[in-house]
């Protein structure tokens, strides 16, 4: 899995005048450049009952779980997985990417749609199966379409395709990835945004930004290291990257790795409108690493994590463990500064050579076409660039207006802003200029495209792009460390549950059963070590989806399954007990928990704020600590909890609860499910699959 020999001297060629254009580093991926457009506030080629695409419901009065709408409308994607050969910190590798780009298309889709992506595995030069997973997505109904092979479907085999339909029952940010395996960390991620109805209003939707740990070897190559014989379950990253994008990637290059490497790879650029609020759609998409988000002198105002609208707070600093995300609102309101650093660093509880991530922001003018952007007498001009698309966005209710799309298949997206932000953040009320609503406003002609394009070097490989291109780096430095609301760089969890409460509030249930879920590490007969997770160390079987087994009737399994049948429960909850030095970002697949405690040590009991408990998929449980969770156990499927941690799920830290199992038998498995297997029987008839790991 390696490069190969032509595939080096073809590069050598390439790099020979140590400049990378975007296609070198990130593919068809525009995320980080000039050319990546704005969000808006919601698509509008689909029913608008009084103006929006979810009616009347708001994020403070309505509950997601039991209420949302039923557009209709089918947002449909193609993906194809392949190999390629990139280059995001300046150091080439093989990686493995959705339609040739690295993170993969966005895909959009306004909250009651469906969304339909059919993916075509493509994976050649060591063929392997695949299967997306859709980070979040309640999949109430079709538990089938999750993602998870060896659990509620068989892998796609090499040359075949399988086509995933669900409605987005939830709204705001996620992300999808692979989840065969640990192939996502070779590339196999993408942001997704479900549009839905807002409490606190902006400007400009940034849309997602995603923060990842890197590694320039193979993930079968880590895994190989990691599972040998006397090998070692923590792995250490070579950089950190924002949208794909870093320097700094020859400085942890081995002395005896002979690659081709440059040394100014080109990192990801922002531009901010003066004086406008921008949401920011925070996604750690990494294989390991928590992640300290922050802008240099700016402060963050959370308004959502995961896919949980959140009453309005404000932070210098965001930490985010493996698929957490975060929504936030930042004001370009600095009058001492035109540029600044935007910072991800991967704390320091994960090993990595090169843990510091950063992103350029320029200030904009705002509401021209062509302006200076303040920088001095001498700097770049600002040109709204021209834009194609085939779909439409909308300027008001009753009128449409074309808009553009990047990413293969057909999909919306859209550009424009013009919306403020009303609340109260940290106990004091915060007012920005601008209209008001719940729903989010609809975006103005006036406003409507803000992507700049700079003048920019060009090579014959392309067009450079970045803070190390034709615009000055930010010289702006980050918040102190030791300061109030800055993290240490150890620390390893979320924000404190006392501040991070849900705009709409529920109740914590009895639980109707509690268990404790410990994590162990221990080293098997081939000296191999190992997680264990509530007892078991899990394996899967691609060949035996458990979901399908359990559609059958069939629910009694072999003991590496770790399978645990929650029969006739209403509310599960979850002691989780973290001993060792790791941190751990537990993710629930079909419910969003309740957070009840965390912290060091064991649990003394205590549950914070009953009547309205934080809620979301993801939650670190922090070294030497606990977190007690707990979630209603009403959606019927098989459904997996783990650690989030790449590196972990495939050394077993996995368990799968069967919820509701006469309903599921019950269910109408589509025959496409059982399709997939006879495929994937077929291929590894005369092929061996290489799962050395759980398979997840």
């Amino acid at each position: 899995m390696g490069l190969h020999h032509g595939v080096l001297i073809a590069l050598l060629m390439g790099l020979a005048e140590a400049t990378l254009s975007q296609h070198q580093t990130n593919g068809n991926s525009v995320l980080g450049t000039s050319a990546s457009p704005d969000l808006p506030k919601f698509l509008c080629n689909n029913p608008l009952p009084h103006g929006y695409p979810w009616g009347t419901l708001t994020a403070n009065t309505s509950d997601a779980y039991k209420t949302h709408p039923t557009t209709g409308v089918i947002r449909t994607y193609d993906f194809t997985i392949s190999r390629g050969i990139l280059a995001p910190d300046g150091y080439p590798k093989s990686m493995l990417l959705v339609n040739g780009g690295f993170p993969g298309p966005l895909i959009e889709a306004n909250w009651g749609d469906t969304i339909q992506v059919t993916v075509h595995n493509n994976i050649s030069d060591s063929e392997e199966g695949t299967a997306l997973h859709w980070h979040g997505f309640l999949q109430q109904g079709t538990p089938w379409e999750d993602g998870a092979p060896a659990v509620t479907q068989c892998p796609i085999a090499p040359g075949a395709s399988f086509t995933y339909q669900f409605q987005a029952t939830l709204y705001g940010t996620s992300w999808y990835h692979s989840h065969y395996s640990a192939q996502y960390s070779d590339g196999i991620v993408g942001p997704i945004v479900v549009y839905g109805p807002n409490e606190y209003s902006y400007d400009i939707d940034i849309g997602p930004v995603m923060l990842s740990d890197h590694y320039h070897d193979d993930y079968m190559v880590i895994l190989e290291k990691m599972l040998a014989p006397g090998g070692m379950l923590e792995v250490t990253s070579d950089n950190n990257l924002i949208q794909g994008k870093n320097s700094l990637g020859c400085v942890t290059q081995r002395a005896d790795d002979k690659t081709p490497c440059v040394a100014d790879a080109p990192q990801a650029s922002f531009y901010f409108e003066k004086g406008k609020v921008h949401r920011l759609r925070l996604i750690n998409s990494g294989s390991e690493g928590a992640q300290h988000f922050s802008i240099d002198g700016h402060m963050l105002t959370v308004i959502a994590y995961d896919f949980v609208p959140i009453v309005a707070y404000e932070a210098k600093v965001i930490t985010l463990g493996v698929g957490q995300r975060a929504d936030i609102l930042v004001t370009a309101n600095i009058t001492n500064g035109t540029s600044f650093w935007m910072r991800s660093d991967i704390a320091t509880c994960a090993t990595a050579k090169q843990p510091f991530a950063e992103a350029a922001v320029y200030y904009v003018d705002s509401g021209t076409t062509s302006a200076q952007n303040g920088l001095g007498a001498s700097s770049t001009v600002w040109v709204a660039p021209e834009r194609s698309g085939t779909h439409e966005v909308c300027s008001a209710p009753e009128r449409l207006r074309p808009g553009a799309w990047r990413g293969r298949g057909a999909a919306p997206g859209g550009f424009g802003h013009n919306l403020s932000l009303h609340g109260s953040v940290s106990g004091k009320p915060v007012e920005i200029a601008g209209s008001e609503s719940r729903h989010g406003s609809h975006p103005t002609d006036a406003t409507a495209d803000r992507s700049k394009s700079v003048e920019s070097t060009k090579s014959d490989s392309g067009t450079r792009t970045g803070p190390n291109s034709s615009l000055p780096q930010p010289s702006s430095s980050p918040w102190p460390t030791g300061t109030v609301g800055v993290p240490d760089p150890s620390a390893c969890f979320n924000d404190d549950l006392s501040i991070t409460r849900p705009l709409y509030p529920i109740a914590l249930p009895p639980p109707s059963w509690t268990h404790t879920f410990d994590i162990e590490i221990f080293v098997n007969a081939s000296d191999v070590t190992l997680w264990k997770f509530d007892g078991v160390s899990f394996r899967g079987d691609y060949n035996a989806p458990t979901l399908l087994l359990a559609s059958l009737g069939n629910t009694t399994w072999p003991t590496e399954w770790n399978g645990r049948n929650l029969y006739t429960n209403t509310s599960v909850r979850m002691i989780v007990n973290n001993p060792g030095p790791s941190q751990h970002p537990m993710h629930l697949h079909g419910s969003n928990f309740y957070v009840l405690h965390e912290g060091p040590g064991p649990w003394d009991g205590t549950i914070v704020r009953p009547e309205n408990p934080m809620r979301r998929d993801v939650q670190i449980v922090r070294p030497n600590g606990h977190v007690v969770l707990q979630f209603d156990s009403n959606n019927p499927g098989v459904w997996l909890f783990h650690c989030h941690i790449a590196w972990h799920a495939s050394g077993g830290f996995l368990e799968q609860f069967i919820v509701r199992p006469d309903e599921i038998e019950r269910m109408k498995v589509p025959s496409i499910m059982a399709q997939t297997c006879r495929d994937w029987a077929a291929w590894t008839g005369t092929h061996v699959p290489d799962q050395i790991d759980s398979g997840l």
